[in-house]
């Protein structure tokens, strides 16, 4: 018996792994993880508008900065850009629903990605959902538009300007 019930856990660890991976993909995704992006790993394009570290700044369709859905565990992908982590042109702050301060361009909050590194755009199309709410983010381009969500040519290039926020 002793045996037998060796064998039995013996065959158990060897799912244990790919039933953790499979437990850890479900609830990442339960949570709001990015679902789907269209830009894997794009390089920026010039256009694109940055932060001081050069983090591409994105906004979700459907948010405004007079109406601000990315709340709670979404921050926690999405990052509100705050006053003095980008040097933009026509920029402005608005105050969040938790009372923090958030730069705004164009109407647009602003936001880095979690999965970005500097000089890359990989939220661009991204679809993802926080709290019950559906978000398809958008780089934000220095004209204030949005990059469609088409995957993005790759480029180098600026991205932020000496004045405003």
């Amino acid at each position: 018996m002793v045996r037998r019930l060796a064998g039995v856990f013996k065959g158990m660890k060897k799912l244990m792994i790919p039933l953790a991976a499979s437990v850890l993909a479900v609830t990442l995704a339960a949570c709001g993880g990015s679902s789907s992006s269209n830009s894997s790993s794009s390089s920026a394009t010039s256009g694109v508008l940055k932060d001081t570290s050069g983090m591409a700044l994105y906004s979700p369709a459907g948010e405004s900065a007079t109406n601000i859905r990315c709340t709670g565990g979404c921050t926690s992908i999405w990052m509100p850009l705050r006053p003095g982590q980008a040097k933009l042109s026509g920029a402005s702050t608005i105050t969040r629903p938790d009372g923090t301060k958030q730069v705004v361009v164009g109407g647009k909050p602003l936001y880095t990605f979690v999965q970005d590194s500097a000089g890359k755009v990989t939220g661009n199309g991204a679809q993802d959902a926080f709290s019950g709410k559906q978000f398809t983010w958008h780089a934000v381009l220095q004209s204030g538009g949005t990059v469609s969500s088409s995957p993005m040519p790759a480029s180098g290039g600026g991205g932020y300007s000496s004045s405003g926020y």
